[in-house]
């Protein structure tokens, strides 16, 4: 077959684009554990060796994360005064932890998806799971931090609003569950918007429900928020007004069990809110930017969950027509698209 020479140099640019950007991630990963781009938030201009002893850290590595940062766009580069500066946009999406658009939770799972490389060169051959727990600790810290800037913007501004009366059930005062919680955040933000509302967060990794514990007193809501492990098919509790799942069902071993569990679990006029990644029905029309992330993730991450519990392995990608037929055979008889967002659909299902 003939090279087309354009094509082939079109493509190899995309490549070096992406080793560099691959590279610039671990760098990433680097700069927010250590601190880097909160100790530039707001500083001004520095050189390398201001940034080392305001961060107590060699000055030799700093001159070289610098310059790979500023050839990224990340920080700034003078080349007057050979001082560096980490812009206030930059600044909201790697420096602030309760920025609705804080970037590096994302960086931070993805180093979890690199170490898990050796585990699923097997699964790919073997086609076993690899569950949840079996992951570094950078996944699930990592994944509280990527969807925390979610919740803050959208869930009680946008996603419970566009839920058919609950908002005011809430404001009023009813029970919760969030199953699949992980670290709690979506529970807690949850929990602070409405505090006439009892909250319950249930999740089947029990270090995850420890660290939601821990997150809660620090909050201040220990005294109508509770977390403890569970699973989506049995979690305990009857006449929940609002029971939620967030960015979880398509990776559960059991979705129609979790369904069937929730429809139980519910009052007779409760919602259930299913938060998950936007995604098409047609492969074609999720080829874009959003979709590869999220392919991506579902290849290491979300596919091998449910398989490692025999799941059918809907991925990250379901679409909300595959979605939709799970909860109409739950036994749901009501089924709606709330609202969206560029990275989440927001489905309510009434009984």
């Amino acid at each position: 077959m003939a090279i087309n020479e354009t094509k082939l140099k079109e493509f190899l640019e995309k490549g070096i684009n992406d080793v560099g950007a691959t590279l610039g991630a671990a760098l990433v990963v680097v700069g927010d554990k250590l601190g880097l781009y909160k100790a530039m938030a707001g500083a001004g201009p520095l050189t390398p060796g201001e940034l080392a002893r305001k961060t107590g850290t060699a000055e030799r590595y700093i001159y070289e994360w610098l310059n790979n940062q500023a050839a990224g766009g990340y920080v700034t580069y003078d080349a007057a005064t050979a001082k560096y500066t980490l812009p206030p946009e930059q600044a909201r999406a790697l420096a602030d932890e309760e920025s609705d658009c804080l970037l590096t939770g994302n960086f931070q799972a993805a180093a979890d998806i690199w170490a898990a490389i050796p585990k699923m060169l097997a699964n790919f051959r073997s086609g076993n799971g690899m569950d949840w727990g079996e992951h570094t600790p950078d996944l699930f810290e990592g994944t509280e931090r990527c969807f925390k800037p979610n919740y803050i913007g959208n869930l009680v501004k946008r996603w419970i609003p566009a839920l058919d009366g609950v908002e005011a059930k809430l404001q009023a005062g009813a029970t919760v569950a969030d199953v699949g919680c992980g670290h709690g955040v979506s529970t807690i933000v949850m929990a602070q918007a409405y505090p006439r509302s009892q909250f319950i967060g249930f999740d089947y990794h029990a270090p995850s429900i420890e660290v939601a514990r821990q997150r809660a007193q620090v909050a201040g809501l220990a005294d109508r928020l509770r977390f403890e492990v569970g699973n989506a098919s049995n979690f305990p509790g009857k006449g929940y007004a609002l029971v939620a799942n967030f960015d979880c069902l398509h990776d559960m071993g059991d979705p129609l069990g979790a369904a069937r569990h929730v429809l139980e679990t519910l009052d007779k006029d409760g919602t259930w809110m299913i938060v998950e990644p936007f995604a098409h029905d047609k492969v074609e029309d999720n080829l874009n930017p959003i979709g590869r992330i999220f392919y991506g993730a579902s290849t290491m991450v979300c596919v091998p969950a449910s398989l490692a519990h025999h799941g059918p392995a809907l991925g990250a990608q379901a679409g909300e027509g595959r979605l939709k037929a799970i909860v109409m055979k739950a036994g749901f008889t009501r089924f709606r698209r709330a609202t969206e967002t560029r990275f989440n659909l927001v489905l309510e299902a009434r009984p």
